[in-house]
């Protein structure tokens, strides 16, 4: 069977994507608005699916797809993409980490240098006529101890980030080696627990990694001061980081991801960590926002057309 040019996007894209595809054979159907139903009914005469988050690339989904080649993903993570079911049925299982790695990395700077430097806290107090010089006395970066926990595309955007500020960054990475080099040393993650005085997350939502950074296992943590997660929200169960910055086991978060980002469908539980959370005055929180960046929004369609480009399906 011939393979066909089409190719279905069901996400809002930055309006680049469409020419691009274009450019290299492809037959395009933008549908941003597009719901599940209809992707359900119309798959199966497309060789390729666009996907950020908009709905589960399951095995339902999957087995309706009987012409898929490639599934592409707008952005680094997979966790929505049976990505196990795909490859079983040889479908080629594409994403743009390099696409927003920059912008990750310049997100993250910004929440640890807000953080150290109580940034927010004193905008909020001189715009309320509010001028505390003492009580807002910042931390420097350099001398402080930066631990970055994988050492992908996002993590190593942010170690190039902090190279100019005179700390020490380390970072650990289960299923990569010998990486370090002259802006970051590569340590056993026994060391990395304990020396990091700033944790930064940067790895994928996996079986492995749900919840993964619970209060147990930031209690292993003696020196940690800040957390930083730029990664994914169910890494990091906010009920344990609540209850350590309530009992000063932390003195800072920035997160810019969260649990459940529907703020408007929380339970009555995560209601009540929500308010106690969003109440710290030593938190951070921003909306999913450090990879989304204008620049990242083109950046995104480049790496990922060009992927599609190299697997030759539509020469």
């Amino acid at each position: 069977m011939s393979i066909n040019n089409r190719v279905l996007i069901i996400d809002q894209m930055h309006e680049s994507i469409v020419p691009m595809l274009e450019e290299i054979g492809c037959e395009v159907n933008y549908e941003p608005s597009i719901s599940r139903e209809e992707i359900l009914d119309s798959i199966g005469s497309y060789s390729g699916l666009i996907v950020r988050s908009k709905t589960s690339v399951d095995q339902e989904l999957i087995n309706a797809a009987h012409q898929l080649q490639f599934v592409a993903r707008a952005g680094a993570g997979m966790d929505k993409l049976d990505t196990d079911y795909l490859r079983s049925k040889n479908i080629t299982i594409l994403n743009a980490p390099e696409g927003n790695r920059d912008a990750v990395g310049e997100h993250a700077m910004g929440l640890l240098l807000n953080l150290l430097n109580q940034i927010t806290i004193a905008n909020e107090e001189v715009k309320r006529g509010e001028w505390r010089r003492e009580e807002n006395r910042g931390m420097e970066l350099k001398g402080k101890v930066v631990g970055i926990y994988g050492f992908g595309n996002t993590g190593s955007s942010f170690a190039k980030r902090l190279s100019g500020f005179s700390c020490e960054v380390l970072a650990f990475d289960k299923y990569r080696t010998n990486f370090g080099n002259e802006l970051v040393q590569e340590v056993s993650e026994d060391e990395f627990r304990e020396r990091v005085e700033v944790l930064s997350i940067h790895v994928p939502l996996t079986e492995e990694t749900n919840a993964y950074f619970s209060q147990e296992e930031l209690k292993r943590y003696p020196n940690l001061k800040i957390i930083l997660n730029t990664a994914r929200g169910e890494l990091l169960p906010l009920s344990d980081v609540v209850e350590l910055l309530e009992n000063n086991n932390l003195s800072g978060a920035g997160l810019d991801v969260l649990e459940n980002e529907k703020l408007d469908k929380l339970t009555e539980s995560e209601q009540s960590v929500f308010q106690r959370l969003a109440s710290n005055k030593n938190v951070i929180l921003t909306p999913h926002v450090a990879g989304w960046t204008h620049e990242s929004y083109r950046r995104i369609n480049q790496v990922l057309v060009e992927k599609i480009r190299k697997l030759n399906l539509f020469q």
